[in-house]
């Protein structure tokens, strides 16, 4: 419980309607939680507005309503706070109910389209390597140390997020990490949170299903460099185009990571394998066991991130080279006849261009790369087309198939990667809406030496159908077919 005033004191409030000296039992922003006392904040969501609960929540036993619009019929028991955004006020209040927990961590944040879970991860990896309890909130797990936690969206709600941290606090982390999605940040979900730092890794098209314009998604992903703090960092890939706009109003301390360019950062890549990489940062040699210049790009983040955070450089550099890759990115699996078969969470054109660039620079023209990817329903199908183009210009062999086909037919989805394929790419490309039965018949065409990715889930348990989670995991599947291989 809290007082109403103590929550009061971390939002702007434009208008309050009564009694301003109640105690306050809970924090809410679904209706359905409501309980004697609780504090309910009128959310306009995506889908519903919490706005015409109000009456509701009002009968429930709320003690003060947080809004935009007072509701026409006030009631004597309840106190009446208007703000001019209310999905603002709720990070604010979430944040103080939970003891503003973002202030008492090193809480580095990750956005960009690509990249986001593997470079969040290796920082937490890192903290803790470095002897430092820490916490990740993440697209595959979330983590309070050693704790995991599921999750269910990449970005959590407010109240979620916050707890999430707090949680950590008390549990002794000192440092966390955690992705900063594009949507999380349109929707406000980040607001009221400190951040020691922020990193930005690329801007390609996804997304346009929810953002409609790359211009909206960029300033999605900009909105999160431009509420940093003065004494924080803000980490921008200066070989993406949109990085340096990243910059542009941040009052952080700005600095560049590159692979191409002077920066404050420089990651070269002098040695390729698929089991790992000669790498290079700021001139001091490493051995990491990531695979392909995307990774490079995380890698070198990670280092500049770990730097700017204080830790010993010597050290950063030695842990460099024990860092492992996250589950389902590029992670790699073998037969005993000498096929590789790769599970990778690459679901958009740049990343699907990205990971089979990173495995012919491999494996050259020695070998064949066959690629199995979908592309989920109810998403973006604007880069339906562009996916099964670029995989299969950069592919010897392309098996579409079945993703998380949601609320749609997969038989339309597959129609629409088919029509990026011209009439040379579809005599070497076939389409099986059964996923289990195209990682079977692209491992089964498969000779030594012979690459297979499979794309698009990585990490995913289940396969999404008609709103029902069946599960289904890309790597227990390739585990049992590369068996008999």
């Amino acid at each position: 419980m809290k007082p109403l005033s103590e929550l009061l004191s971390a939002i702007t409030v434009e208008e309050i309607i009564g009694n301003e000296s109640r105690t306050i039992t809970s924090l809410e922003s679904d209706s359905r939680k409501i309980k004697l006392g609780s504090m309910f904040v009128a959310v306009r969501g995506v889908n519903v507005d919490g706005h015409r609960f109000i009456p509701l929540v009002t009968l429930a036993g709320a003690a003060a309503i947080v809004c935009e619009e007072l509701p026409e019929r006030l009631e004597s028991t309840v106190t009446y706070i208007r703000v001019a955004n209310t999905a603002v006020a709720l990070g604010f209040l979430a944040s103080q109910w939970w003891g503003n927990p973002s202030r008492k961590l090193h809480l580095v944040g990750v956005t960009g389209t690509n990249g986001k879970t593997t470079t969040a991860t290796l920082i937490y990896e890192m903290a803790r390597m470095m002897g430092h309890k820490a916490g990740l909130i993440s697209t595959v797990c979330n983590y309070i140390d050693d704790e995991a936690v599921p999750t269910e969206h990449t970005t959590p709600d407010p109240l979620t997020l916050n707890h999430l941290l707090h949680r950590m606090v008390v549990n002794g982390c000192t440092y966390a990490a955690m992705e900063v999605s594009s949507h999380a940040a349109h929707q406000h979900r980040i607001a009221g949170l400190r951040f020691a730092g922020g990193i930005f890794s690329n801007l390609t098209r996804d997304h346009l299903d929810y953002h409609k314009t790359v211009e909206a998604y960029l300033a999605a992903k900009k909105s999160f460099f431009d509420i940093l703090p003065r004494d924080a960092f803000a980490l921008t890939n200066l070989d993406d185009k949109a990085g340096p706009v990243m910059l542009q109003n941040t009052e952080a301390h700005r600095y560049t990571y590159s692979l191409r360019e002077q920066a404050d950062y420089v990651g070269r890549i002098i040695e390729s394998r698929l089991d790992g990489t000669l790498m290079s940062f700021n001139g001091h040699e490493v051995e990491v066991l990531f695979t392909g210049r995307f990774n490079a790009y995380n890698l070198t983040a990670v280092y500049g991130a770990c730097c700017l955070l204080g830790f010993d450089h010597e050290q950063v550099l030695v842990n460099m080279s024990r860092l492992v890759p996250v589950a389902g990115r590029f992670q790699t699996f073998h037969s005993p006849g000498g096929v590789t078969a790769i599970v990778d969470y690459a679901h958009t054109p740049d990343a699907l261009v990205n990971v089979l660039g990173a495995i012919r620079d491999v494996v050259g023209n020695k070998a064949s790369i066959i690629t199995v990817v979908g592309a989920g329903g109810n998403r973006d199908a604007g880069k339906r087309p562009i996916m099964a183009r670029e995989a299969g210009q950069r592919s010897d062999y392309l098996v579409l198939t079945s993703d998380n086909p949601r609320f749609e037919e997969p038989e339309a989805i597959l129609a629409d990667m088919e029509a990026g394929l011209d009439d040379e790419l579809r005599q070497r490309s076939v389409s099986i809406v059964d996923r289990r039965e195209a990682i079977k018949h692209a491992v089964s065409i498969a000779k030594a030496g012979d690459v297979v990715l499979i794309a698009g889930k990585g990490h995913e348990d289940y396969q999404e159908i008609k709103g029902v989670k069946h599960h289904f995991d890309d790597r227990e599947e390739v585990r049992a077919v590369l068996a008999d291989f």
